[in-house]
């Protein structure tokens, strides 16, 4: 397979006309880890669902970037662990959008007056029952960033070309508490995005891409 050529103007092109005008917030969630581990649903299925957002951080750029995060070392759930900003909806908040906004502020100091949101992406259902709203936003590229270390070891950017060539995409499984767990991966330079983050990115693919 062939790398997609990405540029700006046409991503946004195919964002204004293909991703959600409005978040999902009650129907079925489409996507999730359940679709490449069917065995998932039912564990989830047991408990409620908690509402969460992450912010897909697009960077104007000739040839766009996604800014990513490592997540701390030291945090008791994923840690170490390549990811969106993002986190759980507050009740304080607004809804997805004002979350996704208030996270990367809270995790890497992105202030929100750099981020102009172009829409979203099929709710999300993580293994652990987070029912994920994921929220494309274009970061105008003179921005700044603070990261929080109880959060974040590290920000960083990837070619959205690269996580956009189905060629960079794989599928991988292990053994977890006795299932065999298949998810989608991406390596990039060293870096393993997998998991949550590597599913949303297939969904984005598929969305605009595919």
């Amino acid at each position: 397979m062939t790398q997609i050529p990405v540029t700006l103007d046409d991503f946004l092109a195919r964002a204004r006309t293909r991703l959600l005008p409005a978040p999902d917030l009650t129907g079925e969630p489409p996507r999730g880890d359940h679709e490449l581990t069917p065995e998932f649903r039912a564990m989830v299925d047991i408990v409620a669902a908690r509402a969460a957002a992450v912010l897909i951080p697009v960077i104007a750029r000739p040839q766009p970037t996604v800014l990513l995060t490592l997540r701390s070392s030291h945090l008791p759930d994923h840690a170490g662990q390549i990811a969106f900003p993002g986190g759980k909806i507050d009740p304080q908040d607004r809804g997805p959008l004002d979350a996704a906004l208030r996270e990367a502020e809270e995790e890497v100091g992105l202030g929100r007056g750099f981020v102009a949101p172009l829409g979203y992406l099929d709710a999300y259902l993580s293994r652990t029952g987070f029912r994920i709203v994921p929220v494309v936003g274009l970061v105008q590229p003179d921005f700044g960033l603070t990261l929080n270390p109880g959060e974040v070891d590290e920000a960083f950017e990837v070619p959205l070309d690269f996580l956009m060539s189905p060629a960079n995409h794989q599928r991988e499984s292990r053994e977890w508490l006795g299932l065999t767990r298949t998810f989608h991966a991406i390596t990039y330079e060293q870096r393993r995005i997998w998991g949550i983050t590597g599913g949303i990115l297939r969904s984005l693919y598929d969305r605009i891409y595919g």
